[in-house]
């Protein structure tokens, strides 16, 4: 139920991130929300492994390189969805970010306090 709930909400966040960003499509909620399970598992899946391949950039950056993975999956997602745009790599990186934070607020917003 909590991945559930994770899914929805990221599917949320990047359609609000869609209609701000000019460099963003997708076409409706539904797409939205198959973009988000799309970047779940392409972070779980490929993120690691990219991690793993450039870690001594990421060190030499102090991290910083870790925004260029983060932009090459969301690339990655819109070249796997047809509903889904990215007008540039500049686009993906800022809705990289911006994504991050938006998550964050809403899942701080809607966490669950049964615990």
């Amino acid at each position: 139920m909590e991945l559930l709930r994770k899914v929805f909400l990221t599917a949320v966040a990047v359609f609000i991130l869609a209609y701000l960003l000019p460099g963003i499509t997708v076409t409706s909620f539904g797409y939205a929300f198959i973009v988000a399970l799309v970047l779940g598992l392409l972070r779980v899946l490929v993120k690691p492994l990219l991690v793993l391949l450039t870690l001594p950039v990421t060190m030499l950056t102090f991290g910083l390189f870790l925004l260029v993975i983060n932009a090459s999956i969301v690339i990655l997602a819109d070249k796997l969805i047809d509903n889904f745009a990215v007008s540039s790599f500049g686009y993906a990186i800022i809705f990289s970010i911006l994504l991050s934070i938006v998550q964050s607020i809403l899942f701080g917003l809607f966490k669950d306090n049964r615990e």
